[in-house]
Parts: C-alpha cells; sequence; structure tokens
C-alpha cells in the first residue's frame, strides 16, 4: 500500500471517529434567520459564541432587520454590542454592511462568497459561516480552532488560513464539508485547545499527527 492510500486511510478514519464523537454538531450562535446570523457572525470575531449570544437577543429586539440596523445611530450599536470586543469598528462595519444589503439586495442578505467577502467586515470564514448554516451551501469555514485542530490531525499541512480551507477541501468528501467544520470547532473548544489539549481524553490520539511527534 502506498504512502498516499495509508495517509488517506489515516483521514479517513479521523472523520469517522469525529463524526462518531460530535454527530449532533452545529453553530452555537443563536440565530433565527440569515440577517442575524451575519451579524452574530460578525460579531464573534475575537470573542466567543457565549458572549455574542449574551448581546444579540437585545440588538435584534431593537434592530430586528437590516434596514434597521442601516438606519440605527451608531453609538446605540456600540453600546448593545460593548461587550463583544473592538466594538467601534464592529459596530461602523456592521452598519455599513446593513446599508449595502438594503440598497444593493433589498434588504436580502446575498447567498454568494463574492457578494458577502465585499461587505465590510466579512471575510471568508464570516461567508462560509453564513452560506452553510443559512443557505445550505457546502463550505468550511477556517477559524482559530479549524486551523489548529486541522492541521494537528493531519487533516490539513497549512502555515495559514486559505491554504488550510482548500487542502480541507481538498481532502474532505465536499458532503461532508459544512459537517466537518462543525466537527472540528467542538473538538477545539472541547479537547484539542491550543495551550493543553486534553490528548489523555482524546479519542483521536492513536491517529494524531499532533500526538505522534510529542
Amino acid at each position: 500500500m502506498g504512502q498516499r492510500n495509508e495517509e488517506d486511510i489515516r483521514r479517513k478514519t479521523v472523520l469517522d471517529i469525529l463524526e462518531k464523537t460530535y454527530p449532533d454538531a452545529t453553530t452555537e450562535l443563536v440565530h433565527k434567520n440569515p440577517y442575524e446570523l451575519l451579524i452574530a457572525t460578525m460579531l464573534s470575531a475575537q470573542t466567543t459564541d457565549k458572549q455574542v449570544n449574551k448581546v444579540t437577543p437585545g440588538l435584534f429586539e431593537r434592530f430586528p432587520d437590516a434596514k434597521a440596523l442601516a438606519e440605527a445611530d451608531i453609538s446605540e450599536i456600540e453600546s448593545l454590542i460593548k461587550t463583544c470586543g473592538f466594538y467601534k469598528s464592529k459596530a461602523r462595519n456592521i452598519k455599513e454592511a446593513c446599508r449595502i444589503i438594503v440598497e444593493e439586495y433589498g434588504g436580502r442578505v446575498p447567498q454568494t462568497m463574492e457578494e458577502l467577502t465585499d461587505l465590510p467586515g466579512v471575510g471568508r470564514k464570516t461567508a462560509n459561516v453564513v452560506l452553510s448554516n443559512a443557505f445550505g451551501v457546502d463550505a468550511i469555514a477556517v477559524d482559530t480552532h479549524v486551523f489548529r485542530v486541522a492541521n494537528r490531525l493531519g487533516l490539513a499541512q497549512s502555515g495559514d488560513v486559505r491554504g488550510t480551507e482548500e487542502q480541507l477541501m481538498e481532502n474532505i468528501p465536499r458532503e461532508k464539508w459544512s459537517r466537518a467544520h462543525h466537527w472540528l470547532i467542538h473538538h477545539g473548544r472541547r479537547i484539542c485547545k491550543a495551550r493543553r489539549p486534553k490528548c489523555e481524553e482524546c479519542p483521536l490520539a492513536e491517529v494524531c499527527s499532533f500526538k505522534a511527534e510529542q
């Protein structure tokens, strides 16, 4: 058996174990529609989903759609999202993104990578989260957890986020992209932590590239 076939088998084993370990994994950002998911994901940069979920109920009650948020006073947006960190730049980006959504897309969140990433404050990660969770598009959003865990597990071997995304798309069957994204996030939050990974508790220890190097 060639080295490539062995690596393919190992990656399949990793994915199978992740799927069995986190069968119900999904986004932890509470939302009711694409608008709410987009704003919540924009807020989640450099903070936790838990913190975002504390902020968004009040934000969406006050501003239930993109039109309302586009017309909002920037200081009021800032006051509502202050605990999410980088709130001034986030408030500016959110307000401007909503203005564009209203003026160019009739108030509906766009559904393509190109249109989403043209919005201020929206990168590929945020766009992929929205495409996957709001519109059912096969996508892999690479956040810090996905980047760390994918490279530790050998599902990717890249020093940057875009390279990791491309390798994951190549190494994971397309129909599993969106679910694998959630498996990797859950594993990163619960077991494969940045500073002190719980290798002794990890169901993937025997097939993990990172564990093998220790």
